[in-house]
């Protein structure tokens, strides 16, 4: 009841925060606690700020960054952005303290660049957040504006804040905030990782006294006022920070999204409407208003009508709904609920638009070039810049043609930076993957955690593509199988890096002549031949890419009869698809020999393997010319018989037709063979071979299976061919086809007559 009490009441407070004066000096501190990337707190801060005059500023924060606060003040530096702490050599030690404008803590730090006064981080060093981060998950606690919200009534803590502060700004809310959170902490446990931090905030505290300032200002998270406006002993605080874990932590300033405010990390509370707390914050006034002709604005360039008339009407029916449940003033609720009812009319889809790129507002900040960064972040930007590459937080598509110098450097800086684990570019599945169209297609978005795997990157090499060639070298001898290798060696051509090419193909040539299962040759193959035919788009010599992809060949063809015997279904659909891997690669090269050894193979191989198999190694001997439309028919017959089991036929008619079904458009014969066998199965085998029938035909296009369908409702079932037959609307001018038929009785007379 009385935390209740005390939340009603926080609206209503106009004294000024309460100071503690310290006995053993003419100190004055104050308190501020504040709600992290709150833009009501930091409004309301800033003019407590300028009110109270402090000669220092203590802010919750890692202290090992307090020699970068100077570059909040660079022009060049725009929120958002974060601080990153790290662990040089160990990826998962890290940490991000993000700030955006409306961040209470960023606004005190621009005070303090703008007062010329000093300011300094105090929360429990990074050194021993990161040491003490090693998996263990910290005992939740209480949200504390959450348990204020319902105590006052309300069940959504973010209208609960707008409520009292977000729309009712001002010092005096800091000293309510205060009380409140005294008695919720009473009735809390304390927490064994906040007592630490506190006990060092304090520490800190008592040394700003000691070292002669005045008035001192200590900005912090809203639960940690209680522990420092009632100090403990000095020697209590020593024992808790006695012999914590510790490591050495680097920081610097790296760009944020708003997007990325949700994260938890540092700041641990996150925000779901950095873009609306963005508006609140800088808008001057008329914040619904504002807010919805920007809605507006939005709907009207993606080509949606929205009129001065419905702003106004939007406006009318947020004031109302505001007024209907007793709020000062409408909060994104209330202008989300007239923008769906009248600016979208209705639609999610519109509304969804509006909370991307407004309510959630994806910004990415910058951050100065003194900022420090490791080379090869440096040597990043710097290439950024020179192949104007801007990094942005709104997906960009990018489409390359590796004939221009300029778009061939994109192509390989991406590549390379992939290849690092810094996944900038997302290559677009379908078109990238056919590089000897000189054309690639690229997805940029740069996502704040991309500057941590940058600096991760770092330890292969001071620019991208030293980096990369290492790594490439480091990937190779930790490759686990061939197929990794060959990928990795297209990997290296995309990248442009010779050195690490010729060390990795090296390497591919050593394990294949150790490689005794022809399954793994099969799965390799297909990247190097990529490699070896396309090298030259990028001005990379492919003769020792062919000579290695020749002896794979080889040895595939040598061990391929023995690989398609003895199979299980699941193997058996398996080694289909590996052939027809190898035999769409064997197609690029420009070797005829390994070509001819290839369908040599098949035809020695088709009649001694599964069904499946034989079908499909019928198909691809058809297709290259070594069997001719007869032969095929002869086989298709005999496999298709009724003789043959239905299992078996129709692992043999789904080998043969996977992939394309104009084969049965165009061969009348092989069709009506095909009838036949359908035709004479039993309601029981039909039922059978159905599945494999369905997965078949599903994969033929719309067009060929309505040919196909056209061409057999013309079939008897006897496995005859077709008869054609005009249709009885043809208008046939007889007149004119006599001497046509006159011919061809003519014809016909002659070829049956006895030879002289």
């Amino acid at each position: 009841m009385a935390v209740g009490a005390m939340a009603n009441d926080i609206a209503h407070r106009q004294h000024e925060p309460r100071s503690v004066r310290h006995k053993d000096r003419p100190a004055i501190t104050s308190v501020y606690g504040v709600r992290h990337h709150g833009p009501g707190s930091a409004r309301s801060l800033r003019e407590a700020l300028v009110e109270f005059g402090p000669d220092v500023v203590l802010i919750e924060g890692p202290p090992e960054a307090d020699g970068l606060v100077r570059l909040a003040g660079d022009p060049e530096m725009h929120p958002p952005v974060a601080l990153l702490g790290y662990v040089p050599g160990e990826p998962k030690l890290a940490a991000f303290w993000p700030f955006a404008v409306f961040s209470p803590e960023w606004q005190a730090i621009r005070h303090t660049l703008g007062a010329g006064i000093p300011v300094r981080f105090c929360d429990l060093p990074a050194a021993h957040q990161l040491a003490m981060a090693d998996g263990r998950t910290a005992r939740p606690r209480t949200d504390p504006v959450s348990e204020l919200a319902t105590a006052a009534g309300y069940d959504d803590p973010e209208r609960w804040w707008e409520d009292v502060v977000e729309h009712v700004p001002g010092p005096a809310v800091f000293d309510a905030l205060a009380e409140a959170l005294v008695i919720l902490r009473a009735q809390e446990e304390p927490d064994p990782r906040d007592a630490v931090r506190e006990a060092h905030m304090r520490k800190v505290l008592r040394r700003t006294v000691k070292d002669g300032y005045q008035r001192i200002a200590v900005v912090c998270g809203a639960w940690h006022v209680p522990a420092l406006q009632d100090l403990p002993s000095a020697a209590a605080d020593d024992r808790l920070l006695r012999g914590l874990p510790k490591v050495k932590a680097t920081f610097t300033w790296i760009p944020w999204t708003y997007g990325r405010l949700a994260y938890t990390s540092g700041y641990g509370a996150g925000i779901q409407s950095p873009g609306w707390y963005d508006h609140l914050f800088t808008c001057g006034g008329q914040p619904v208003e504002r807010w919805l002709a920007k809605a507006a604005a939005v709907l009207r360039d993606e080509g949606v009508p929205a009129s001065s008339a419905h702003v106004i009407e939007s406006v009318r029916l947020a004031e109302a709904l505001a007024a209907l449940r007793g709020r000062p003033l409408a909060g994104l609720e209330e202008v989300t609920e007239a923008a769906r009812a009248v600016l979208c009319e209705g639609s999610d889809l519109l509304v969804g638009l509006i909370q991307r790129r407004l309510v959630v507002g994806e910004r990415l900040g910058t951050v100065p070039a003194v900022t420090p960064m490791v080379p090869l972040q440096q040597d990043l930007h710097n290439q950024q810049r020179s192949l104007r590459l801007r990094p942005e937080a709104q997906p960009r598509d990018y489409d390359l043609d590796l004939r221009k110098p300029n778009d061939l450097a994109r192509s390989r800086l991406l590549h390379r930076l992939t290849l690092l684990g810094v996944r900038w570019g997302m290559p677009q599945q379908g078109r990238t993957r056919n590089i000897g169209t000189f054309r690639e297609s690229w997805q940029l978005t740069w996502r704040p955690e991309l500057d941590l795997a940058l600096i991760e990157a770092s330890m292969w090499g001071s620019t991208v593509a030293a980096a990369a060639a290492q790594r490439a070298g480091s990937l190779a001898a930790e490759a686990a199988a061939l197929e990794d290798l060959t990928g990795l060696v297209e990997r290296c051509l995309l990248a442009d890096l010779s050195d690490a090419l010729a060390e990795v193909l090296a390497t591919v040539r050593d394990r294949a002549a150790l490689e005794g299962d022809v399954t793994h040759l099969m799965a390799a193959l297909p990247a190097l031949v990529r490699a070896a035919r396309y090298g030259d788009v990028r001005g990379t010599d492919p003769g020792r890419l062919g000579e290695v992809a020749v002896e794979l060949i080889t040895r595939i063809c040598a061990g391929l009869p023995a690989a398609v015997t003895s199979l299980d279904e699941t193997a058996e659909r398996a080694a289909r698809d590996r052939i027809d891997a190898v035999h769409s690669a064997i197609g690029l090269l420009a070797d005829t020999g390994s070509r001819t050894r290839w369908l040599d193979t098949l035809a020695r191989v088709v009649l001694r393997c599964p069904p499946l198999i034989s079908g499909r190694l019928t198909r691809l001997l058809l297709d290259a010319g070594r069997l001719t439309a007869d032969d095929v028919a002869i086989r298709m017959s005999r496999e298709l018989s009724p003789a043959a089991a239905a299992a078996a036929a129709a692992g043999w008619a789904e080998g043969f037709l996977a992939g394309s079904g104009l084969l049965l458009v165009h061969d009348e014969k092989l069709l009506g063979l095909a009838d036949g066998w359908l035709a004479g199965l039993s309601a029981d085998a039909f039922a059978a071979v159905l599945p494999a029938l369905r997965r078949t035909f599903g994969e033929f296009a719309p067009p060929e299976r309505r040919a196909i369908g056209d061409k057999a409702a013309r079939l008897d079932g006897s496995g005859r061919p077709p008869v054609l037959a005009a249709s009885a609307d043809d208008d046939l001018d007889e007149d004119r086809a006599v001497p046509a038929v006159r011919v061809v009785a003519a014809i016909l007379r002659a070829s049956s007559a006895p030879a002289p």
